[in-house]
């Protein structure tokens, strides 16, 4: 196997830079150790009165200013989904260094889930309040939810392949993977890649809440997302953003850029199923991680970790245990949920932990899952509880499965 190819004759895909703009952190360093303390970031929603409103907290992004990163016109007319997509987007290219790869080959994909939705809500609020002559004429572009991707194309003048993914809670896992599947087949040498999401908006939290989907602890929400757990009773809203830079192995090592790990397996998967919950027994996701698995090439006993999907619903984790039973048996490894610090990213979520797992290749450490007191009956897991675990170097397999049955697995392993 030469360096640019792997095991199986593929061209090998590199993470070369990573940017967050979550609750748990707006930088690496800070979402680190906020992960690594386990400290879970709910809290009141600030950004406007939820007195009202069925559950009144959630995960927020605070201290981010788009104008650092957007000019202040440029800030006001794309929603704050864009702001922190791009944010994280640029984070993450500075973080790679100096690429110098050509802007044809230089590829986009960004995830979400809902896309612009707070302008949306905004906007309709002004047509039912003063008529269709108030409403913005820079609506449907910020409400698009391909805006995240045009903006950053148009902000880096990179020319090739530009889309969104859109499958709700597996969308930026499915992006990272199509990402990497661009380089393998070298259509790009280079992409951008992630996912954005910012709906913790009334109507949003108040769907969610006649679902009985997000837990109801007001009176406690720092220990409201509880993955696992056995008094688990639904998830956290979490806004944010996670980006990170594919490259061909081969570019990256000739130009001396730090290499965070690469991406080795991606499966894709539908449960076909329930437009909302999991296939019995986690069907449909045991299906996909072993997709995931076949595509790296890898057998169960070879991962060192899987950073869960964990969303600490009742029912998605106990379908995500069974379905992690299934494929690893009884000697699965470690497991850990993210969730529990940062709130379900929803669209932008499998992104955040893709980066987590990179990280912890970085620290040779597991964060641990955060409010997990009591492991439920109907977890037969070894779930990362307390504190931190060490890790000894081996591939990480990360989970993201969403409304709509869509199911995606990333495999990622660390610079050998």
């Amino acid at each position: 196997m030469t360096d640019a190819l792997d095991h199986r004759g593929r061209v090998r895909v590199a993470v070369t830079g990573l940017g967050v703009k979550t609750g748990a952190g707006i930088d690496l360093d800070t979402f680190w150790s906020t992960l690594a303390a386990g400290r879970s970031t709910a809290a009141g929603i600030s950004r406007y009165d939820p007195s009202d409103l069925p559950v009144r907290f959630g995960c927020e992004v605070r201290d981010f200013d788009p104008t650092a990163y957007l000019g202040a016109k440029e800030a006001r007319r794309v929603d704050r989904v864009t702001q922190l997509g791009f944010a994280a987007a640029a984070d993450a290219l500075a973080d790679a260094g100096d690429h110098r790869c050509d802007p044809a080959r230089s590829a986009v994909i960004v995830g979400t889930g809902v896309g612009g939705l707070i302008t949306l809500e905004e906007q309709v609020g002004l047509y039912n309040d003063k008529g269709a002559a108030r409403v913005s004429p820079f609506l449907v572009p910020m409400m698009m939810a391909n805006a995240t991707a045009g903006t950053i194309a148009m902000q880096f003048g990179w020319k090739g392949p530009n889309f969104c993914v859109a499958t709700a809670c597996a969308a930026s896992a499915n992006a990272i993977g199509e990402a990497a599947r661009l380089i393998r087949d070298e259509s790009a040498d280079i992409v951008m890649t992630g996912g954005s999401e910012s709906c913790m908006t009334p109507t949003a939290i108040s769907a969610f809440a006649r679902m009985t989907a997000l837990s109801t602890r007001n009176d406690d929400p720092e220990h409201a997302s509880r993955p696992f757990d056995a008094d688990r009773d639904g998830f956290v809203m979490g806004e944010g953003a996670a980006a990170l830079v594919l490259e061909r192995w081969d570019k990256a090592v000739s130009r001396g850029a730090h290499i965070y790990g690469e991406v080795v397996g991606y499966g894709r998967n539908a449960d076909a199923y329930h437009i909302t919950a999991p296939s019995p027994g986690g069907e449909g996701a045991a299906a996909c991680m072993q997709l995931a698995l076949d595509d790296a090439g890898l057998s169960p006993d070879a991962i060192g970790h899987v950073n869960a999907h964990g969303t600490s619903t009742p029912l998605n984790d106990a379908a995500e245990a069974e379905a992690i039973g299934k494929v690893f048996g009884e000697a699965s490894p470690p497991v850990t949920s993210t969730k529990g610090v940062t709130g379900h990213l929803i669209g932008a979520a499998g992104a955040t932990e893709a980066i987590a797992c990179l990280l912890a290749f970085a620290h040779g450490a597991i964060p641990p899952t955060a409010n997990l007191e009591r492991l439920g009956d109907d977890i037969a897991l070894d779930v990362i509880a307390g504190a931190a675990r060490d890790l000894a170097p081996a591939p990480a397999l990360s989970n993201s499965f969403g409304f709509g049955g869509h199911n995606a697995t990333l495999v990622l392993a660390p610079v050998s």
